[in-house]
């Protein structure tokens, strides 16, 4: 079987020659048997272009980076999936413009500079001033030196959100919107490159295509956003309603295309660290099921991002239509391969059984969460096994590898 045989095969809840192992790459140091150089330099960190968009990485990591990476895990006995996050627009008639506050201005932070993009829309303006700090180190993405609307260093460092009151919601639409024929030319062009080199190699594909409640907390900030959820929730519920339109409108543009395998769509925040039961239903659940209609309706599965609270709303997923949960987490979440596999076995598709920090303990300790793993959920056959949620610059890979050897156990 191909490494896609075999991810299809989990998805259909269908046996295969062996349970398949995926990663996701977030700067994981190249191994040293496969690196190379791109022509810009030597590529020692490795990615996935699920990444792309939305990070700014130290160094360009292109298709043919990402190709690279692939034949490098297939040559290591494990299997992969090609990633391609479809884009958004900005509408013409919005204008931006961009300044820094040095620390210490009145309207800024006293240690750090602040950048700040003031938008310019029909719906009125909008403000987005972020703090800009030193770089994690090497290998992890680093931030820009603006501000971009959606971007994970906006959260714990801005000083003021784009939309920080009920007033400022009218303005998302404009400048998150649907892709614009640009952007629509370049998926098409960018997939048929990933579909040629897909099915030689035969490798399973996925786009990522829906933000949902990433997009507002990206937009507002966690303690905002769930403040304005229960203050003024028809002006929140508004605003799930224009992140839901771009979102489906890069849905259809996914699902549609015969190089997709699987539709994706990001759930970080979505969980119960976050949201109630009731919350999550009013302002959530609708928005997963109308982009798991879309997936559908195209004959394409759906997979959705969930970390931590999973035995509570994993049944709403399901209800939903998911297909693919990102991700049982033993570690995190508390979630036992065993309660998984009880839970969800015969119903949805798990991803993980183990957490990438786990790669850091003890040999023993990898082993025995793999086998735990291995043993309670492979027999579902609904089973990918991924440290999750990705491996990182400071992953050790003598963990990886120990992992691994322990996986092959099981062929």
């Amino acid at each position: 079987m191909t490494s896609r045989d075999r991810i299809i095969a989990a998805l259909n809840g269908e046996p295969a020659d062996h349970t398949p192992l995926t990663t996701w790459c977030f700067g994981f140091p190249a191994p040293d048997e496969f690196r190379w150089s791109n022509g810009r330099g030597s590529i020692d960190y490795w990615y996935t272009n699920r990444l792309e968009h939305l990070h700014c990485l130290p160094k360009p990591w292109t298709l043919e980076d990402d190709f690279r990476r692939a034949q490098a895990w297939l040559a290591m006995g494990i299997d992969d999936a090609l990633e391609v996050s479809v884009p958004w627009s900005m509408e013409d008639c919005v204008t931006f413009s961009d300044s820094v506050l040095p620390p210490g201005h009145e309207h800024g932070d006293e240690r750090y500079p602040v950048l700040v993009r003031e938008y310019e829309t029909p719906s009125g303006k909008m403000r987005h001033a972020v703090r800009q700090t030193d770089n994690e180190g090497t290998g992890w993405p680093i931030q820009p030196d603006c501000v971009p609307i959606i971007e994970d260093y906006n959260i714990p460092r801005a000083v003021h959100h784009a939309v920080s009151r009920p007033e400022d919601v009218a303005a998302v639409k404009h400048v998150f919107a649907p892709p614009d024929d640009d952007q629509k030319a370049w998926f098409d062009d960018r997939m048929k490159r990933v579909k040629a080199f897909a099915d030689e190699k035969g490798l399973f594909t996925q786009a990522w295509s829906a933000f949902g409640m990433d997009a507002a907390i990206w937009f507002m900030g966690t303690q905002n956003a769930i403040m304005m959820a229960m203050d003024a929730p028809e002006a929140f519920e508004d605003l799930m309603q224009s992140i839901a339109d771009t979102d489906l409108a890069r849905t259809e543009i996914a699902a549609k295309n015969d190089g997709v395998d699987m539709v994706c769509q990001r759930g970080w925040y979505s969980s119960t660290d976050f949201w109630s039961p009731a919350l999550f239903d009013r302002f959530v659940f609708p928005h997963i099921k109308a982009a798991a209609d879309v997936a559908h309706k195209h004959g394409k599965k759906f997979g959705y991002v969930m970390t931590t609270g999973v035995e509570r709303l994993g049944e709403r997923l399901i209800d939903a239509g998911v297909d693919l949960l990102f991700f049982v987490d033993p570690l995190l979440d508390d979630m036992s391969p065993e309660k998984a596999a009880e839970m969800f076995g015969d119903k949805m598709t798990m991803v993980g059984g183990i957490n990438s920090q786990t790669l850091h303990e003890d040999a023993d300790v990898i082993r025995e969460t793999v086998r735990e793993a291995m043993t309670h959920l492979a027999p579902t056959n609904r089973f990918i096994l991924h440290p999750m949620d990705a491996i990182f610059p400071d992953t050790p890979q003598e963990g990886l590898r120990v992992m691994i050897d322990t996986w092959k156990e099981f062929h």
